[in-house]
């Protein structure tokens, strides 16, 4: 990967991944140009970097010219997809309680394809559980509010959330824009987040 898709892939990686590259959601997934071959050789070169942050990435899949990247922060999604309610929704879409963590994943990622998303998808991504409900029950209408998720239940939690997630990606970029790597730029403090 040359030095100019590196900044184009971690600008991308910044503008869609910060909440999740920082530590503070779960996980993210993102769609990048880059072919498949750039985007691996990347997510290789840079795993060792990302897991003492914390952070994992996995293509899931490729559909025509765009690679989808999931990026994970490992022990908020284990923490998240343990929580009682997360895995009552999970059980109704396939996932039994007796799956590792890793099989969930392995699970997801079979049931990715180009163009559709199984609704289970919320459920890894952090979202509230009533909201990947509202959106099932509504098929994408009737929301309350439209962010970086729709919103069918709280929306001022979902309005602060996304507030946090926001000013996430502006520290995020505003790093990468002054020069500084990935994994330099993930050496923010929590003050600076509030």
């Amino acid at each position: 990967m040359s030095e100019c898709e590196k900044h184009e892939f971690e600008n991308t990686l910044a503008l869609h991944t910060a909440p999740t590259l920082l530590g503070v959601k779960c996980a993210n997934l993102v769609s990048v140009s880059q072919s498949e071959r750039t985007v691996r050789s990347y997510v290789e070169s840079c795993a060792e970097s990302a897991a003492a942050h914390g952070v994992r990435m996995k293509i899931l899949c490729r559909c025509r010219e765009r690679t989808l990247v999931y990026v994970y922060h490992e022990k908020l999604l284990s923490a998240w997809l343990s929580r009682a309610d997360v895995g009552n929704f999970l059980s109704d879409h396939g996932y039994t309680a007796d799956m590792s963590f890793e099989e969930k994943l392995s699970l997801l990622t079979a049931r990715m394809s180009c163009g559709s998303f199984p609704h289970e998808i919320g459920a890894f991504l952090g979202y509230p559980i009533e909201d990947i409900r509202g959106f099932i029950e509504n098929q994408g209408r009737n929301c309350l509010l439209c962010g970086c998720w729709k919103v069918y239940g709280n929306v001022e939690a979902a309005r602060r959330t996304f507030n946090i997630y926001g000013r996430c990606r502006d520290i995020l970029c505003d790093r990468l824009n002054k020069g500084l790597d990935m994994f330099q730029a993930l050496k923010i403090s929590k003050e600076e987040l509030s």
